[in-house]
């Protein structure tokens, strides 16, 4: 590493040292990073903002402070925790990767990457950030952060996702033999901070001298992104049935795939349009459109129709599924997508008196 190279990674170690964040899971100077917490922490963070873990990781602190603690929990319970966090598939491999921890490690996590990687839902970004961050080893922890960080500090023109191939060489480059785990959060703090999507404060940045499209006054140029291809539309159908008691009829979905373990309502399968003629889940119970939601996934948007039913006090469950009393329904593990079908269905109810509609849209 060239001594240029080199002063990078102290100049932003040095910034880090005055401008950290202060987060729930970040050990504080002096003290030694739980790995429980870092692992917890960075499997919530994937692929969700940090402003919308911090509660998420507290209750899950409290409720499961170690993780024994989350291994002995029912599995229910963790995926009721993790209502509306979205992407249910980590609640799972939380749950998975905690039985096995317990289990096999005698409640200790590996601190090699290598090993980390072996544990349910922890894949190279996860295992290095743990590795680095938790147990001080020399990782490359990239996540989109640091891409951006990176992408402007070397002004690279290959666009992306090609240019994510490139970046764990280049932050090699910068990155300080001493104290990787704090390189690492140093790295991941400058972009969300300091290099930010839009409007970064270039002019208080510790590396502005440094950094390339700074130089060419084109921050915001990078990093250079591909076209993106539309999102594709799928359809569905919903059914919020109340009994005359209150009751609301949910289902659990099956424990692959998405929204896999999740609470939900009856509903049809998502499609390129929807069904021709949709019936309830229970034979007679006559439906009324309440309207549509929209619902935004990775790879996908989503447009359901919620329909309504008046059920019998007396009527039975299909298989699969229960009745859930008015006071449960704020306790079920209910994704936001079901939440905002809830809502939708609420709004309906609270308004009109179902009438005799037909079943269909």
């Amino acid at each position: 590493m060239s001594k240029s190279k080199a002063e990078i990674g102290r100049k932003l170690l040095r910034w880090y040292d005055c401008a950290r964040r202060d987060l729930p899971w970040r050990a504080r100077p002096g003290e030694r990073p739980d790995p429980y917490a870092v692992w917890l922490s960075e499997v919530m963070l994937q692929q969700t903002t940090v402003a919308a873990v911090g509660a998420y990781f507290l209750r899950f602190m409290k409720l499961w402070p170690c993780v024994k603690n989350l291994a002995e929990a029912p599995a229910e319970a963790v995926m009721r925790a993790w209502a509306g966090l979205g992407y249910y598939a980590r609640a799972r491999n939380l749950h998975a990767c905690a039985r096995k921890v317990a289990s096999e490690y005698g409640g200790r996590f590996p601190s090699e990457e290598a090993e980390l990687r072996r544990l349910p839902g922890v894949g190279p970004y996860t295992a290095a950030a743990i590795a680095a961050i938790a147990f001080d080893r020399p990782a490359i922890v990239v996540d989109g952060n640091v891409e951006r960080a990176m992408a402007r500090l070397r002004a690279l023109e290959t666009p992306f996702p090609a240019a994510k191939k490139a970046i764990p060489g280049l932050v090699a480059e910068i990155a300080p033999r001493a104290r990787p785990g704090d390189f690492a959060q140093a790295m991941m703090d400058l972009g969300a901070t300091i290099c930010t999507p839009r409007n970064p404060a270039c002019m208080i940045c510790p590396l502005n001298a440094d950094c390339a499209a700074q130089k060419l006054g084109a921050a915001e140029k990078f990093p250079v992104r591909a076209a993106k291809k539309p999102r594709p539309l799928r359809r569905g159908a919903v059914f919020y049935l109340r009994r005359a008691d209150g009751a609301v009829l949910t289902r659990t979905r099956p424990p692959r795939g998405l929204l896999g373990g999740m609470e939900a309502f009856f509903g049809t399968d998502w499609g390129e349009a929807l069904p021709a003629e949709v019936l309830a889940p229970i034979p007679g119970v006559k439906l009324a459109l309440a309207g549509e939601i929209d619902h935004v996934f990775t790879h996908f948007a989503l447009k359901l129709a919620v329909f309504v039913g008046e059920a019998p006090r007396r009527a039975r469950a299909p298989d699969g599924g229960r009745w859930r009393g008015a006071q449960d329904m704020a306790a079920a593990a209910l994704p936001s997508v079901m939440r905002k079908a809830e809502a939708r269905a609420r709004k309906f109810l609270a308004r009109a008196v179902l009438p005799d509609a037909r079943i269909g849209p």
